[in-house]
């Protein structure tokens, strides 16, 4: 399998420093004492918020720091190329940041920052698809304008990096078992088929099955991970979607272990008590959990898929490591981001059509051992590790996989990601509300309609 070339842009290491004043004025609140936050904008991809600490002016920045990121941009081959094409005929293309104290957000309307100043950091991304490149790393003055006598200063580090990935696209909507292509620019290779079925629930107190059987039935740890006993009222439950190699071999499978059931009182899965996948790999003759997916619908003004992703080392449910937790919008779809290399927590504050980032780090579990598999060394997973592209309600999604090629070393591997969007992906419509009909694709003969 051949990678398509990436580029990751971070900006990362913020600080700020302003002097106090011998007299500061009455209406003024300086830094210290209020929270500063920035926005980072580059040309039209969406804009990011990060926090900024504060440094008294007496310090300096610590050196050899490790790089706290605060922001990340995901450039492709083809969008380096737009950003080209556009430097050529307007100005030159630069990282546009805005600096300013008290909290982000709006009260009652009305914007609660103070801007304090605005920066600009030229780039040039030729060549950064095969090398690395720092564009800046240190302090800048601060000041409204670019006002450059200004005695704010800001600090940040701004690098790209080249990021090679792996690109699948499902060739249909998962439910309806289509085939995933691996895609180099414009080079299509069938590389994978999914099979969709619904798992027979009355089969559930049955040991593991070897793999050649769908992963149906219920194994001897599956009540670690999840629940398949009835429950009364509105439910959604048996899905199972598994990944074959142009061989016929399955090579991982998404399974849902706990039924995606509506709230008593209501038509919506709700975040206490949401359904869930798990996402499965051969070994040893037979299937072992891998990750484990939570899904939900959000309630409020998002009103749109809330989701968990956590790894489970050696099959333990007590050692899973949360890797992204975040929403998509149910409306306009959005991507689901497993992102290790960056510090700003993946909210549902705003609608993250851009990579959202893992709330936990790799390196902070919640128990400690062994971490099993090959495909993610331990204490060696870091930066961006996986995307997808999936679709709002009622649209047709075909899932647009990138998986990062230093965490792929075999087909099971990059099979495992692809399972994981297709679980992501149905998610949207298990979390449909039960006011609202599925595809006859989702309808399970063996439901009784409610």
């Amino acid at each position: 399998m051949d990678p398509c070339p990436f580029v990751r842009l971070t900006v990362g290491n913020l600080a700020l420093k302003v002097p106090v004043a011998s007299k500061p004025a009455r209406s003024v609140v300086h830094p210290s004492w209020s929270p500063c936050f920035c926005k980072i904008k580059l040309n039209n991809f969406p804009l990011q918020t990060a926090v900024v600490p504060y440094i008294p002016s007496e310090n300096h920045f610590p050196d050899n720091q490790p790089t706290s990121i605060a922001a990340t941009f995901h450039l492709s081959k083809a969008d380096i190329d737009k950003l080209a094409a556009k430097s050529i005929f307007s100005a030159k293309l630069s990282l546009k940041i805005a600096v300013y104290t008290g909290r982000s957000g709006a009260t009652c309307g009305v914007n609660s920052g103070r801007l304090l100043g605005r920066v600009s950091v030229p780039l040039d991304l030729t060549g950064t698809d095969s090398r690395a490149c720092v564009f800046h790393n240190g302090w800048i003055s601060v000041g409204k304008e670019g006002n450059k006598n200004s005695s704010a200063r800001f600090h940040l580090n701004v690098k790209a990096e080249p990021d090679r990935r792996f690109v699948f696209q499902f060739d249909g909507e998962p439910e309806c078992s289509p085939q995933v292509f691996q895609i180099r620019g414009n080079i299509r290779q069938p590389v994978f088929t999914c099979k969709f079925s619904f798992r027979n629930t009355g089969d559930r107190n049955q040991r593991s099955r070897p793999l050649q059987s769908e992963p149906s039935s219920s194994r001897s740890w599956l009540s670690s991970f999840g629940s398949e006993r009835e429950r009364p009222g509105k439910e959604r439950k048996g899905w199972s979607i598994t990944v074959h190699d142009l061989s016929g071999s399955p090579v991982a499978a998404a399974s849902m272990v706990t039924p995606f059931v509506a709230s008593p009182g209501s038509d919506r899965v709700s975040r206490s008590n949401p359904g869930s996948w798990l996402i499965l790999r051969p070994g040893d003759g037979t299937w072992k959990p891998w990750g484990r997916l939570e899904a939900w619908r959000e309630r409020g003004s998002s009103d749109g898929l809330g989701y968990r992703f956590e790894l489970i080392p050696d099959m333990s449910a007590s050692a899973a490591i949360v890797l992204a937790e975040s929403t998509l919008s149910s409306k306009k779809g959005g991507k689901f981001v497993i992102d290790l290399g960056s510090s700003s927590g993946g909210g549902a504050s705003n609608w993250r059509n851009t990579p959202v980032n893992a709330t936990s780090p790799a390196c902070s579990p919640r128990s400690s051992g062994d971490y099993g598999y090959g495909l993610w060394p331990f204490c060696l997973y870091r930066g961006f590790v996986m995307s997808a592209r999936v679709e709002g309600e009622g649209k047709c999604s075909k899932p647009c996989v990138e998986v990062s090629v230093q965490h792929v070393n075999c087909t099971e591997d990059a099979a495992a990601f692809v399972a994981l969007a297709a679980a992501v992906d149905l998610s949207m419509d298990a979390c449909r509300l039960f006011s609202q009909r599925l595809r006859k694709e989702l309808s399970n003969p063996h439901d009784i309609l409610v």
